[in-house]
């Protein structure tokens, strides 16, 4: 097929680049490099430099969209929450427009864990509902999940959705690890941890998260199908810190900030414990092959 990645010089939309030109497709990569970088774009892709908003035309001849381009910050939902709405809400709706009108039917939507909230059910299943977000980039997500799933109801779109653990390898450039690296470059002598440290969440590795991407999209399913894609267990903020440390050779001493107002989470919209079923992917047949610690400590050996 032909797909268009929006975001494909990003983290994970370089990675599925890769892995959609393994399985034969020709590759489009949409990307205005706000925080992707070129250079991640693996040989073989076509490359338009825009923002998706005023490319439209891109898609004119596409069988199918893998859309990624997004904020992929969550933290910056409290002071910049306008910019989750641009480029994760309204980004999206243009795209299903213009998939309409050009009569592209298959969209791969990167969801995200945070549409959960701060479940009461622990691992979360796929149909936990009702779904509060408490973060903004939470909300956005599940708004772009509604608009599509109204697209699909309406106009006959085929579409995966796909809400992810905290996702980490080779190539992140955000998230606990990246900054974990980041500050003990600074100073091996001391980490700072944001909240109280009992924070436990679940981690995937991003050769997982790809291969649960293709997976699914080739099993050939009609309709709008949403696949939480995690690891099937969880790490503590301080084992991180443990990993990173012991990969970058140091001993720091820890710093809690502590997140009294958060419930001791790291800051506000933070999810302090999040932990995902994975039983719809694996009835398709994928399962991940890294653990939350394995996928940790591949990312921050990409790092050092």
């Amino acid at each position: 097929m032909k797909v268009l990645v929006t975001g494909g010089a990003g983290f994970i939309g370089s990675h599925a680049c890769r892995a959609l030109l393994a399985e034969g497709h020709e590759v489009t990569v949409l990307d205005d490099l706000s925080s992707g970088d070129a250079a991640a774009i693996p040989q073989g892709c076509d490359f338009i430099h825009a923002d998706l908003r005023d490319s439209l035309d891109a898609l004119v001849g596409m069988d199918a969209v893998w859309h990624l381009a997004a904020n992929p910050e969550v933290r910056t939902g409290e002071t910049e929450p306008g910019s989750h709405y641009e480029l994760n809400v309204q980004m999206t709706w243009d795209l299903l427009e213009g998939m309409r009108q050009h009569g592209v039917k298959k969209l791969v939507f990167t969801s995200t864990s945070t549409v959960y909230g701060t479940a009461e059910v622990m691992p979360t299943p796929e149909d936990y509902g009702p779904l509060y977000p408490i973060s903004v980039y939470g909300g956005a997500k599940l708004a772009c999940e509604a608009l599509i799933a109204a697209q699909a109801g309406t106009f006959g779109l085929d579409a995966l959705l796909f809400r992810f653990a905290n996702v980490v390898g080779p190539g992140s450039n955000h998230g606990v690890t990246y900054d974990f690296v980041q500050k003990l470059r600074a100073d091996p002598t001391c980490l700072e941890i944001l909240g109280d440290g009992t924070q436990t969440k679940s981690y995937v590795h991003v050769a997982d998260t790809v291969a649960a991407m293709v997976h699914a999209s080739n099993a050939g399913l009609a309709g709008v199908h949403a696949f939480n894609v995690g690891s099937e267990d969880g790490i503590p903020v301080t084992e991180i810190a443990n990993i990173v440390s012991d990969v970058l050779g140091v001993k720091p001493a820890y710093r809690f900030t502590g997140g009294a107002s958060q419930g001791g989470a790291g800051w506000k919209g933070d999810v302090k414990h999040m932990g995902l079923a994975i039983d719809r992917m694996k009835a398709l047949g994928w399962q991940p092959k890294h653990s939350s610690a394995e996928a940790i400590r591949d990312a921050a050996r990409a790092l050092a």
